[in-house]
């Protein structure tokens, strides 16, 4: 319950959370920890019927979180798919619109200061700052609008 209410989480993730703090308690106390197995899958399978652990609620927040500091679509899927969540959710939760995958681009370079918003030659290093979109899971086309052309009249008028 502590840690339920100091984190959000996936019932994949709590049965993780739950599954070291047991092994841990069975080493310490010398018993096994399949002992506790049906313990665990109950305690898990409560705290999803009382509503305290909702995967969908989960991932729709932590897609939310991460768009809004400029995630793409394949890194928020990937962190959900880390973090256990379905793949049925995961698809559904990181799906972004083709505006939304730009914005969060431009998020993403302004956040890095890349492309429009970097300080330095930005025709030396555009290579570079299309790699560092590329990496953080956008494609190349979008990273080419935003390094190329997108946020031009944003830059100059700062």
């Amino acid at each position: 319950m502590h840690y339920l209410e100091r984190y959000s989480a996936p019932a994949a993730q709590l049965r993780r959370v739950l599954q070291r703090k047991v092994i841990l308690s069975c080493r310490h106390h010398g018993d096994e920890p399949e002992r506790f197995a049906a313990m665990l899958d109950d305690v898990v399978a409560r705290c999803v019927s009382s509503g305290l652990v909702d995967d969908r609620r989960f991932a729709e927040a932590r897609a939310a979180s991460l768009r809004r500091r400029g995630g793409s679509a394949r890194a928020i899927a990937a962190k959900l798919s880390a973090k256990g969540v379905e793949r049925g959710l995961v698809e559904e939760a990181s799906q972004n619109t083709a505006d939304q995958e730009l914005a969060a681009a431009q998020l993403a370079a302004r956040r890095k200061r890349l492309g429009p918003w970097s300080r330095g030659d930005r025709a030396a290093d555009r290579q570079k700052h299309l790699a560092a979109l590329a990496r953080a899971g956008f494609s190349m086309t979008v990273a080419r609008a935003v390094i190329d052309d997108a946020g031009e009249d944003e830059a100059s008028a700062e």
